[in-house]
C-alpha cells in the first residue's frame, strides 16, 4: 500500500516564509504532514514565493497533478490583490479551473480564506481599504467555489491570531512560526473531524526561539523590504488613484457604492462561471 500523498501548491505563506528550517523554509504545510497520518506521509511542496493565481493554474496545476495526490491545498489569492492587473473574473476562473481538476482526480481540496495585506501592514485606511475589498472579493470567491468543490475550509482571515504579533513574522505579511503553527493546528482539527486525518496533531508551541527584536528588524530592513517592494511596485500607481477615488467617496458620502461596486463584481465573476458549468453540462 503506498503512502498517503499530500501536495502543496501556493505562494509564499505555503512556502513556508516566516517559518526558518535550516537554509531555507518550513510551513504550516510541512508541519501539517506529519500529522496526516500514522505512518510517513508523502508530502511535496510545489508553493513558490510570489506566486499568482496564474502560476498556480499554468505551471503548478500540472506538476500537481502528475503526482495524483490523496490531499493538496490550494491557497494563493493575495498575490494578486498587489498587482494592478488585478481582476476578481480572472482570479475566479483560475481557481475554479484549479480546484476542479483536483476534485475530478477525487483529491481532498484543502482551502483558506486569509487576511487582507493591507489592515497586516497597517496601512492608512484610504489605502487599505482598496486593498480590503479585493482580497474580500478573492475570499467570497474562494468560500463559494469551496462549497461547490467540498472543500475543507479554513476561515484564516478571521479570528485573535490575525491581531497577535507573537503570531506574526517581521514583515507583518507572512506568519512566524508560531502563526505558521496555528494554521497546521487548525487544518488538522477540521480534517481530523471528517475522519480524513489520523495522525498526531501538530504541536502549536514553537520549536525555535522567536528571533531578536534586532534580527527581525535587520530582516525587515534588507530581505523584507525588497520582498514587499517587488510585489508592490506595479501596484502603487493604480493604488494611489484608488486612494484618491476612496478620500472622494469618503468626503461625498457614497463610499457605500465602491461596496457595492466590488460586490457586483464578484457576483458577475461567480455566475459567470455557473452559466460556464451549465454549458458544459448541456
Amino acid at each position: 500500500m503506498r503512502p498517503l500523498r499530500f501536495v502543496a501548491l501556493g505562494d509564499s505563506l505555503t512556502e513556508g516564509v516566516g517559518d526558518p528550517l535550516g537554509d531555507g523554509w518550513r510551513g504550516w504545510a510541512a508541519l501539517l504532514a506529519a500529522g496526516l497520518a500514522e505512518e510517513p506521509v508523502q508530502f511535496t511542496n510545489l508553493a513558490v514565493s510570489g506566486a499568482q493565481t496564474r502560476d498556480v493554474l499554468e505551471r503548478q496545476l500540472p506538476a500537481g497533478l502528475a503526482l495524483r495526490p490523496d490531499v493538496v491545498s490550494v491557497v494563493v489569492g493575495v498575490n494578486d490583490t498587489l498587482r494592478c492587473t488585478f481582476g476578481i473574473h480572472a482570479v475566479a476562473a483560475r481557481l475554479d479551473a484549479v480546484y476542479a481538476a483536483f476534485a475530478e482526480q477525487g483529491a481532498v481540496l484543502l482551502t483558506a480564506c486569509l487576511p487582507d495585506p493591507g489592515a497586516m501592514l497597517g496601512l492608512p485606511g484610504a489605502l487599505a481599504r482598496p486593498l480590503a475589498r479585493r482580497q474580500q472579493a478573492v475570499n467570497t470567491v474562494v468560500h463559494a467555489l469551496s462549497d461547490r468543490y467540498g472543500a475543507v475550509h479554513l476561515h484564516a482571515c478571521e479570528g485573535d491570531w490575525t491581531t497577535d504579533r507573537a503570531m506574526w513574522s517581521a514583515d507583518r505579511l507572512h506568519p512566524g512560526e508560531r502563526g505558521h503553527r496555528q494554521l497546521a493546528v487548525r487544518f488538522h482539527a477540521l480534517l481530523a473531524e471528517h475522519g480524513l486525518a489520523t495522525g498526531t496533531p501538530p504541536s502549536p508551541q514553537p520549536e525555535f526561539p522567536a528571533p531578536t527584536r534586532s534580527a527581525s528588524l535587520w530582516w525587515l530592513a534588507t530581505a523584507g523590504t525588497g520582498w514587499v517592494a517587488r510585489r508592490c511596485t506595479d501596484l502603487l500607481p493604480q493604488l494611489l488613484a484608488l486612494a484618491a477615488d476612496e478620500i472622494r467617496h469618503h468626503a461625498r458620502g457614497t463610499s457605500a457604492r465602491l461596496d457595492l461596486r466590488a460586490s457586483a463584481a464578484v457576483s458577475a465573476a461567480l455566475a459567470a462561471l455557473s452559466i460556464g458549468e451549465q454549458a458544459d453540462a448541456a
